[in-house]
C-alpha cells in the first residue's frame, strides 16, 4: 500500500484530474478527494506553482488543502522529493497559494456577475430575498452591521421554515467587489441561482478551508445560527476581475 501512494503522488497531467477524483497527499500520505487538496505543478523555470484551477499543464503532486500543510510540506522538503528533482520553493508560498485561492473566487463571482446572476444595492438585495431568488448574501467585509441585520430579517420575513438558512460570504473586502464586479461602492450583493454561482460557493468554500483548516461543515456548525451560514475569510491583499 505505501508503494502504491508513493507511485501515486505524481499525477498524470491536470487532464486526468477529474471532477471526484481522489489523490494520495504527498505530506501526509491520506487519500483525499481533490476538492479538498491543492495541485501544484513545477514552472519554466523550476519554480512550484499553485494550480488553484486544477488546469496548468505537467504533472503535478497534491497537498492538502490548509495553511498548515503547506507550511509543513516546505518545510520538510516535500516538493522536492515528490517531484524527484531540485525545485525553487517560494518563501511565500503559503501566502501565494491564499492570494490565488481568494483571486480564484473573485474570478467566479466576475463570471457569475457577467451572466446576470448578481445583483447589487441594498434595495435589490432585499427585493431578491424576499422573493425567494437569492442563492447567497455578499456582504463587504467592512459593511455596517445594521445593513447586514436589516437584511436577514428581510430573508427571515420571506421564510415560513424557520431552519431554511442562505450562505452569508464576507471574505472580500468592497474594493475587491467593486473590481469583481465591475461597479462602485459594492457593499451588499445578492448572488442568484446559476452555474456561475455555483463555482463562486465552491471557490469560497475552499478559500475558508485552506484558511481556518476546516471543513465548510465543520465552520457552519460554528456558525450564526440565525439563518445564516457564514464564510467570513479575511483576505490577505487578493484582488481579481479577470475572468476564466
Amino acid at each position: 500500500m505505501l508503494a502504491t501512494a508513493q507511485d501515486s503522488e505524481l499525477d498524470r497531467g491536470a487532464s486526468s484530474v477529474g471532477a471526484g477524483a481522489e489523490r494520495f497527499c504527498a505530506l501526509t500520505r491520506s487519500l483525499l478527494p481533490v476538492s479538498e487538496m491543492i495541485r501544484f505543478v513545477v514552472g519554466p523555470a523550476g519554480e512550484v506553482v499553485p494550480d488553484v484551477k486544477r488546469k496548468l499543464p505537467g504533472r503535478g503532486i497534491w497537498i492538502t488543502a490548509s495553511r498548515a500543510a503547506i507550511d509543513e510540506a516546505v518545510k520538510r522538503n516535500v516538493f522536492a522529493r515528490g517531484f524527484k528533482r531540485d525545485v525553487k520553493v517560494a518563501g511565500d508560498l503559503t501566502g501565494e497559494t491564499d492570494r490565488m485561492l481568494a483571486r480564484a473566487a473573485l474570478d467566479a463571482l466576475a463570471m457569475a456577475g457577467k451572466g446576470g446572476h448578481v445583483i447589487g444595492g441594498f434595495a435589490k438585495v432585499e427585493a431578491a430575498l424576499g422573493h425567494g431568488e437569492a442563492r447567497s448574501l455578499i456582504h463587504a467585509s467592512d459593511a455596517a452591521e445594521d445593513g447586514k441585520r436589516k437584511l436577514m430579517q428581510a430573508f427571515r420575513r420571506a421564510r415560513s421554515d424557520e431552519s431554511s438558512e442562505i450562505a452569508v460570504i464576507s471574505a472580500f473586502t468592497g474594493g475587491e467587489l467593486d473590481l469583481a464586479l465591475n461597479r462602485p461602492n459594492v457593499v451588499h450583493a445578492a448572488l442568484l441561482a446559476g452555474p456561475g454561482g455555483e463555482t463562486f460557493l465552491a471557490r469560497v468554500k475552499r478559500l475558508e478551508r485552506f484558511r481556518s483548516g476546516n471543513s465548510p461543515d465543520a465552520v457552519s456548525a460554528n456558525a450564526p445560527t440565525d439563518g445564516a451560514h457564514e464564510l467570513n475569510a479575511p483576505t490577505d491583499g487578493a484582488q481579481g476581475n479577470s475572468t476564466e
